[in-house]
């Protein structure tokens, strides 16, 4: 069993709270002493109430399937032989009502980019094992109930 940790800080400030018009920044900050500011997404609470270069939570979360997809890719490529020069991702999720009618992320679009260098370079059928074996790997996509699909150029 692993363990992972954030701490999640708001302050109320002079807002009177009670008439919801109170600001939703915040932050987030980790183990490795890195602090991110944080907010409600402008798509949920109206600026100025929410901070428009804050990251937000549903950000936060497109952002940890792409990167937890991308790091099983390269962690299976390097163990194939493969060598990878740069990999890139303009990940977006859609937020649609599920099957139980409740607002969710009801899929995660990752569009990877990957530039391979060396002899041994990966074929379509190579390449699509890879990524099938590094969603099946990830723990973060073992944890949605959204689909995660990956979408090749």
């Amino acid at each position: 069993m692993h363990r992972y940790t954030a701490t999640v800080e708001w302050q109320r400030g002079e807002a009177a709270f009670t008439d919801n018009r109170y600001s939703r920044a915040h932050e987030w900050r980790f183990d490795g002493g890195v602090t991110v500011a944080a907010s409600s997404s402008p798509q949920v609470v109206r600026l100025p109430l929410s901070v428009e270069n804050a990251v937000d939570p549903e950000e936060a979360l497109v952002a940890s399937a792409s990167s937890c997809h991308m790091l099983w890719f390269l962690s299976l490529a390097a163990r194939d032989g493969l060598v990878v020069d740069s990999y890139s991702d303009d990940a977006f999720g859609i937020v649609d009502r599920n099957g139980a009618g409740k607002t969710a992320f009801t899929r995660i679009i990752l569009r990877p980019r990957i530039a391979f260098s060396g002899d041994n370079m990966p074929g379509e059928v190579e390449l699509a094992s890879l990524h099938h074996r590094a969603h099946d790997a990830c723990l973060i996509a073992n944890s949605l109930t959204a689909d995660v699909v990956v979408e090749r150029e």
